[in-house]
């Protein structure tokens, strides 16, 4: 594979996370930011596609905002595993020099990224909330149009921006969800270029044997109504009158972290730092203090309606409505008011 020294040079190259077939939905949506991080930079979007027989994934990654996909395909990558993939990814990164290296805060993609990081000598800023374009001036020098990795630090206290001025790639993992997924345009053009690549006996000493897949139980990020309980709920049975909100409302149950660290509910159901990052049209907390780190996964939501027997909670400082009371009391009259409307 050669670089072409004509073209617009590589400004943020994106891991396509793939399994089966299937785009992970954090790649999609950082597609969406890659391309406004390379406008600003004045160059390209590319998407590192690794797998076997995956290149009809192309289409849709060029849909989404590659320029070019950069497609490495063999039999020893049919299923994710560290040492082949990290042996791909870094010999596109090393021929095609980005600016920005960008990965989903996934599984694959948490295993994946430091030891490309490590292999590459550069710096990562796992679990960013948010990645912009900036310049930056330190005592040894100035730099300009440097990727601002930006997340919380200590338990969600502050907000760090991160920067990496003497290294490139500049590498961050982001969390799913964080990331708005524009629509795909289908009428946009790209390339596909071919990576040869040939994974041997060494990077093979890791073998899948066999896999067991499970459906998440709930799809938060699709829910347009989020009913969401917290310590506040109490317990198991305080969740059922959640879902009976939720079911009135025809939306989905959601909880705080405290709320599943005290085995109310599983931890599919988490919005957070944590957990799930949602943008539901409404989205209700009922016994959620809001701290940060939850704030964090929900504060982009159209409306906020909170409640919270404590008029100090940090959540209604984000609420666009908040009620003030038991939501034991509370919560049975939204209920028979929505059902006699």
């Amino acid at each position: 594979m050669m670089k072409d020294d004509n073209a617009q040079s590589l400004g943020v190259l994106v891991f396509a996370e793939q399994d089966d077939g299937r785009l992970a939905d954090v790649s999609l949506e950082l597609l969406s930011k890659a391309r406004e991080l390379a406008g600003k930079l004045g160059k390209t979007v590319g998407a590192a596609l690794l797998g076997e027989n995956a290149g009809g994934l192309a289409a849709s990654l060029i849909a989404h905002g590659a320029d070019v996909v950069l497609q490495a395909d063999d039999p020893g990558m049919r299923h994710y595993t560290t040492l082949p993939y990290t042996k791909a990814l870094c010999a596109i990164i090393e021929q095609q020099k980005p600016e920005i290296v960008l990965f989903g805060a996934s599984l694959i993609g948490r295993d994946l990224a430091p030891r490309v990081a490590s292999q590459l000598r550069t710096g990562l800023t796992a679990d960013c909330t948010d990645l912009q374009i900036g310049d930056f001036t330190a005592k040894d020098g100035s730099w300009s149009n440097l990727l601002y990795q930006i997340r919380p630090a200590f338990g969600g206290n502050i907000i760090a921006t991160i920067v990496t001025p003497n290294h490139r790639p500049q590498m961050a993992t982001v969390r799913e969800g964080v990331m708005r997924l524009a629509q795909p345009d289908r009428s946009r053009k790209g390339k596909v270029v071919k990576v040869p690549v040939a994974v041997d006996d060494t990077d093979s000493v890791i073998k899948v044997l066999e896999r067991f897949k499970a459906e998440k139980r709930v799809n938060l990020k699709a829910a347009n109504i989020i009913v969401a309980g917290g310590a506040g709920v109490g317990g198991k049975d305080g969740f059922e009158l959640i879902r009976e909100l939720a079911h009135a409302l025809g939306g989905q149950v959601g909880a705080s972290r405290a709320a599943v660290d005290a085995g109310f509910i599983a931890k599919d159901y988490q919005v957070g730092q944590t957990g799930v990052t949602v943008r539901p049209k409404v989205y209700i907390a009922c016994g959620i203090s809001g701290q940060v780190q939850h704030r964090a996964g929900m504060q982009e939501s159209g409306k906020i309606i909170a409640i919270n027997s404590d008029a100090g909670a940090p959540i209604f400082s984000i609420a666009h409505y908040g009620i003030v009371g038991d939501l034991f009391q509370v919560v049975p009259m939204l209920i028979e008011a929505y059902k006699q409307k």
